[in-house]
């Protein structure tokens, strides 16, 4: 990554770079180079962002979030036949080796939100798990939940991901998930 100040700097700062990698017997890879604004490119999946008041900042890119989800969704299939603590140890191997890597990244928010979506993607695979209402009622009052508040859990059977967002969330607690080890990104 070369910063100029304007395009037609960069242009000449290219062609000059393309001369003396030609003299080293090197190719300049056409397809991730380009000239433009240095918002929205990424390099080594961090990208830089203007926050409202001017300062600039290292995030995650965005291809780098979307690979991060699908990586995830794989892990806690709720069609893959695996109880909640097998999928907290693939969790495990995973999130802190990710977590690592983007630790210079300067977008709190954005790690507070993945934390809620993978919360709410396991409250879904734990209601799944449980598959009927009844069960689901029977198992919410035993981690403490009040009847009003199984009751409308278990009418959402079969709509893991809606219901997991509601009432659930007071039972199935983020407090819930650290005891049984499943990692944080904040």
């Amino acid at each position: 990554n070369v910063y100029v100040r304007s395009q037609r700097a960069g242009e000449r700062v290219l062609q000059a770079l393309r001369g003396c990698y030609a003299r080293l017997a090197l190719k300049v890879n056409e397809g991730k180079t380009a000239v433009g604004p240095v918002w929205g490119r990424k390099f080594l999946g961090y990208c830089l962002v203007a926050t409202p008041q001017g300062e600039v900042k290292r995030a995650v890119a965005a291809p780098a979030l979307d690979k991060l989800r699908d990586r995830i969704r794989q892990l806690t299939s709720r069609s893959r036949g695996r109880s909640l603590e097998q999928m907290t140890q693939d969790l495990k191997s995973y999130v802190p080796g990710w977590k690592a890597y983007f630790r210079l990244a300067q977008t709190p928010g954005v790690m507070r939100a993945l934390d809620k979506w993978l919360r709410h993607r396991l409250r879904a695979v734990q209601l799944k798990q449980w598959k009927r209402g009844i069960t689901m009622f029977r198992e919410l009052r035993k981690l403490g939940a009040s009847v009003d508040q199984a009751a409308i859990v278990a009418g959402g059977a079969r709509r893991w991901w809606r219901t997991s967002g509601g009432v659930a969330n007071l039972v199935l607690t983020v407090a819930h998930f650290d005891r049984l080890g499943v990692p944080k990104f904040s």
